[in-house]
């Protein structure tokens, strides 16, 4: 039996197959890839991009930019290269099977504008560590801290440009402390709550690289409604724009 199922995106223009049993992408990829609005020709690195979700929906969304999806376990960078492939975004979207401790701006060419990432929210010593090795790493610093996204996406980026990501709330003083300690200066931050009246639980955070202080607090996104929907801005994100 295939150990893959298929999701769609976009009514059905964008289809992404995934580990059944194995890592899952969450709703917090589809917020991020959401809340990324490139300017045409913009080249982007995702840094840990599992199934290549975060790339698939930044490249349909927006035709003229060029991504990199790093994926240091093997079956899902195979996984996110076939999704690349089956929605014929081969021009556009790379996979790059690899340790992003290890990157430089040579492997793409140069450094880029734009690094987005969603990585693990917990430290070793926090939380129960899934059986599943997928999930573990996905969720857990087991094979890459955050120290270790901030120095990549330092690494990668050009001077003011811009690094994106969704984080644990409860670790934002963690976050910003290595961001500025890696050059990437906080600029944006909004905060990601269940629903309304709830405690967030995520947080959506911007920084530019060397850039000046001075940061901007956005509304609070909500995901769900309080009939268990998804509220109207969550569900735009599912939708193709007009």
């Amino acid at each position: 039996m295939d150990n893959t199922t298929t999701d769609t995106f976009f009514n059905g223009q964008v289809t992404v197959k995934q580990s059944r049993t194995g890592y899952r992408y969450s709703i917090d990829a589809v917020i991020l890839a959401g809340h990324v609005r490139p300017r045409p020709a913009d080249r982007i690195v995702d840094l840990g991009t599992g199934c290549g979700i975060i790339p698939l929906i930044i490249g349909f969304r927006h035709p003229g930019v060029k991504l990199y999806g790093v994926e240091i376990q093997q079956d899902l960078a195979d996984i996110a290269r076939a999704n690349v492939k089956a929605n014929h975004l081969e021009k556009r979207v790379e996979i790059l099977p690899a340790d992003m401790r290890t990157l430089k701006p040579s492997i793409v060419s140069g450094p880029v504008d734009q690094v987005v990432s969603n990585p693990p929210y917990h430290r070793i010593s926090t939380g129960r560590i899934n059986p599943d090795s997928q999930r573990a790493i996905a969720r857990h610093e087991l094979k890459v801290t955050l120290e270790d996204v901030l120095k990549a996406a330092e690494a990668m980026l050009r001077t003011a440009g811009k690094f994106v990501c969704i984080y644990g709330s409860d670790r934002l003083v963690d976050l910003f402390a290595r961001m500025r300690a890696c050059h990437i200066e906080p600029k944006f931050v909004r905060l990601i709550h269940s629903k309304a009246g709830t405690d967030a639980r995520l947080a959506l955070v911007e920084g530019v690289k060397r850039g000046n202080s001075g940061l901007i607090v956005g509304p609070p996104l909500l995901i769900y409604r309080r009939d268990g929907d998804y509220t109207d801005e969550i569900q735009r994100m599912f939708a193709p724009e007009k």
